[in-house]
């Protein structure tokens, strides 16, 4: 579905990404990890058009998406849930997942209000508050549902669950379970090894702008290293 394929970015003169190759494959559920500054955000970023590499190839379902617009890779299908959140704070819970609703992947069972609120009942209790008003928890469950109302082919998250407390981490990662399940492509960006290792099919280490490991959960599993090397602290 979406392959990066030696992509190299810049900020300026400054170079973060030095030949990335990551997949994700319809229907799974992949994994970006890597400590703080090793370029998993600025891979999001160039995959998505909002800033464009340099060089190597990003593909997706076969289409050339490699300096199209924004807007016009959104378009194609994928949904982000971006870092921080970056929710519409004057616009109601309502609004906000209205705001984006298009059935881009083309499904016979679009998401829909109804269904959002079904998957976190909490949105549906505060569908008449700001944005602005909801605790970080409501407000990450409202960036994901948000993208959802886009029915993305693959959604994208980027920090899933930074800096949530554990309980609404726990209810965040039993809805990304359920998204695999409905066959949702996913790639997912995380600290938390424990959870990612459950639930993803596929994993991709980064180490100061490239890829340095990508394997299976029971191939991290037998090389402890790995994780201790490049996402220890």
């Amino acid at each position: 579905m979406l392959t990066l394929s030696g992509v190299e970015t810049f900020y300026g003169r400054s170079q973060v990404l030095f030949g990335v190759d990551l997949s994700v494959e319809a229907g799974q559920v992949a994994t970006l990890m890597g400590r703080n500054g090793m370029g998993k955000t600025t891979t999001v970023r160039s995959l998505l058009g909002l800033t464009p590499p340099r060089a190597g190839r990003i593909t997706f379902e076969g289409r050339d998406v490699a300096g199209l617009a924004p807007h016009r890779i959104g378009r194609l299908g994928i949904g982000l849930v971006p870092e921080g959140r970056q929710i519409f704070p004057t616009l109601t819970v309502r609004e906000n997942l209205l705001a984006t609703s298009a059935n881009r992947s083309g499904s016979g069972t679009p998401w829909t209000l109804d269904r959002i609120y079904e998957l976190f009942p909490r949105l549906g209790e505060r569908h008449g508050q700001l944005g602005r008003s909801l605790s970080g928890g409501e407000q990450q469950m409202l960036a994901i549902g948000r993208a959802l109302m886009t029915n993305p082919k693959l959604i994208v998250l980027d920090e899933a669950t930074e800096g949530l407390a554990p309980l609404i981490r726990e209810e965040i990662w039993g809805v990304i379970a359920r998204l695999k399940a409905a066959g949702q492509s996913i790639l997912l960006i995380d600290k938390n090894l424990s959870a990612l290792k459950r639930i993803a099919d596929r994993h991709f280490i980064m180490e100061k702008g490239v890829v340095v490991w990508s394997g299976d959960s029971a191939a991290l599993d037998a090389d402890p290293d790995i994780a201790h090397r490049y996402l220890g602290v």
